[in-house]
């Protein structure tokens, strides 16, 4: 029991060691980033869709059965 404790207390102060070596990202580019993964999101969804309205108009133009 009291290795399990110690093996677990090891790996916690590896953890907290390891957690101060992280190079955070400042706020701006944070911000700058979520506005870039939000504008090319709405780039291709406004794409997709357009592309959807192209084949839908050429699909109706085909005579069914």
């Amino acid at each position: 029991m009291n290795n399990t404790v110690n093996s677990i207390v090891t790996y916690l102060k590896g953890v907290r060691a390891e957690w101060s070596k992280i190079n955070w990202p400042e706020k701006n580019q944070i911000i700058a980033e979520t506005v870039f993964v939000i504008a090319i999101v709405t780039v291709f969804t406004v794409s997709v869709y357009l592309i959807d309205l192209v084949f839908k108009g050429i699909l109706s133009l085909i005579p069914m059965k």
